[in-house]
């Protein structure tokens, strides 16, 4: 609950000044009964009209006024949760965007997904139920106990025997329920990753008819969640009745007594009503305050959630750097020194990788799938930190960076990157102070400009989500183009020509080469892609086979030299 305080503290002013209508409204809910007993006993017996319409006059202002002050506190505290959740959301997507790889592979993405989203959605529930009700009930209750243990402290004694019995209940049931809900939300992780997997694979999924297995699979998730919710549920639903029957039972008592004192004219019937009112308050706010029991210890579980977050995100280090250093090493631009790395600590996924490369020059890097292409990049943008060796850019160790200042140096096309829905032109720009003449660039060292300008609205074609109204090939070459339009010191493709004919494919390599100085990174299947450039490294589950130019390899490293020959023959025409 410290992560709730800590983002409602900035909002003390707005909170206090709903809090102290609802808390004046709540006051005059309270006078009602205690006025009715009056008329009842001290006005009524009088035989005066004029007395009766003061009163009742007060009454109809009572009411009113704490209609009035409920509609304004409940508004406030509408925008109170607004306010908080917001930034609670802004907060947590922002540590969310900054976690390292490892983290978020720990936390896994459902599982960050669900906290942006039902779980924020718990915390702004909580918060506005505590601000609408959490603050009525509590004088509603406290409020009618001191007004009854005035009118008849006797009568009152026995609504307060219940007390301790209703206080134990709500302690065990809460205390009991906090596990449950955490283990609820974290079934909520496990649908969500099932959802999110077919949503992505929806296309596969109906080419290959297995839509009945994928139902199976949803199936079995959603009752994993129903039943932990079911349980949690059931748990906290017990409170509720314990509490109906201990207040009933001092209901009975209570009528039993003023019965018997009425009868004995020890009290007055409009006393007896006015008890019975207060009793239906205390009963009503105790109910209420089951339901903020239920919902802070959901909230709990929520909070503690987005905290872990918030917190890994809190202890990250701050790294201090400039960017690249005045003066580089050009020769050794990239260097890689005897660098291994593990995603579970336990066996190499790269080990000893060693190479240089100079500024401006291509290194090729290929294997077959699982050899650790993909990895090696991932270190060399500083996603994950080596276990063992040095990675060095332009002289400098990656450490030497801050995270912008090394994201800043990279251009790059992911094996399975993502369009949004917007324009070719804002996909290529992509948030970025790129002007329309660097995007055409781009698009023309891409090999992309000729179909997008066939578009009848051209650079302003609308993209839908992920690019399924264009075909593969185009959408590799509006993320090439993406990657090209900043402009990068190193510019990474990462498989991105498989989806390329092969004369498109030269014609990118070529325009690269000849209109570009950046330093290249081509991680590919394809010899085509990878022939030209200045070094290639063949890898095999994550060490390096084979390591020079093509024409070498071709003499030195078998298992090049074979798939080379089953690629092109031992050939390759333009």
């Amino acid at each position: 609950m410290k992560l709730i305080f800590r983002y409602l503290r900035p909002l003390y002013r707005s909170m206090a000044f709903g809090l102290s209508v609802k808390v004046l409204a709540t006051l005059l809910e309270l006078t009602l009964p205690y006025i009715l007993s009056y008329i009842l006993d001290s006005v009524v017996p009088l035989g005066e009209v004029l007395p009766i319409l003061i009163w009742g006059g007060a009454m109809v202002l009572c009411a009113f006024g704490a209609f009035m002050g409920n509609v304004i506190a409940n508004r406030n505290a509408a925008k109170v949760a607004k306010n908080a959740s917001r930034r609670i959301r802004h907060d947590l997507f922002h540590a969310t965007m900054h976690l390292s790889s490892r983290e978020t592979d720990a936390f896994t993405i459902p599982s960050l997904e669900s906290r942006l989203t039902s779980d924020t959605y718990n915390v702004h529930h909580f918060i506005g139920m505590m601000q609408r009700i959490g603050v009525r009930a509590p004088i509603l209750l406290l409020g009618g106990m001191a007004i009854t243990l005035i009118l008849d402290h006797r009568l009152a004694l026995v609504m307060l025997a219940t007390l301790p019995l209703l206080g134990a209940s709500v302690f065990l049931i809460t205390k009991h329920g906090m596990p449950l809900y955490t283990r609820s939300q974290q079934a909520v992780d496990g649908m969500v990753r099932v959802v999110r997997e077919d949503c992505q694979g929806v296309r596969v999924i109906k080419a290959l008819s297995r839509e009945d297995y994928e139902r199976r699979r949803f199936d079995t998730a959603n009752r994993e969640l129903v039943a932990r919710e079911q349980k949690a549920g059931i748990s906290m639903a017990l409170s509720q009745p314990l509490m109906s029957l201990f207040l009933n039972l001092g209901l009975v008592g209570v009528i039993f007594l003023g019965a018997h004192f009425v009868n004995a004219d020890l009290s007055k019937p409009g006393r007896i009503i006015a008890f019975i009112q207060y009793f239906t308050l205390m009963s009503t706010a105790m109910t209420t305050i089951t339901r903020i029991f239920v919902q802070s210890t959901k909230s709990a579980a929520s909070a503690n959630r987005i905290g872990e977050v918030l917190n890994t995100y809190a202890a990250h280090p701050q790294k201090e750097g400039t960017g690249l250093p005045e003066v580089t090493d050009d020769a050794h631009f990239l260097v890689f020194d005897d660098v291994s790395f593990s995603y579970n600590g336990r066996k190499n996924n790269l080990s000893h990788i060693s190479f240089s490369l100079p500024r401006g020059g291509t290194l090729g890097v290929i294997g077959a799938t699982g050899s650790g292409k993909s990895t090696l990049i991932q270190l060399l943008m500083g996603f994950y930190d080596a276990d063992a060796g040095e990675i060095r850019i332009g002289g400098q160790p990656l450490a030497a960076y801050d995270e912008k200042a090394l994201h800043a140096l990279f251009g790059t096309v992911w094996q399975n990157d993502f369009i949004g829905a917007d324009t070719v032109a804002e996909n290529i720009r992509f948030g970025r102070e790129i002007s329309d003449e660097a995007v055409r660039r781009a698009a023309h060292l891409a090999q992309a400009a000729d179909f997008i300008e066939a578009f009848p609205k051209g650079y302003d074609h609308e993209l839908t989500a992920k690019g399924t109204n264009v075909s593969g090939g185009q959408r590799q070459r509006i993320l090439i183009a993406r990657a090209l339009a900043g402009d990068p010191e190193i510019l990474i493709l990462d498989d991105a020509s498989s989806a390329l004919d092969y004369r498109t494919d030269a014609n990118l390599r070529r325009a690269i080469r000849e209109e570009l100085h950046t330093t290249t990174v081509v991680v590919a299947q394809r010899v085509s892609s990878v022939m030209y450039a200045d070094h290639i490294l063949v890898l095999d589950k994550g060490e390096i086979i084979g390591a020079g130019r093509h024409e070498d390899l071709l003499q030195s490293c078998p298992a090049y030299r074979e798939i080379s020959q089953s690629q092109m023959g031992g050939a390759f025409l333009e």
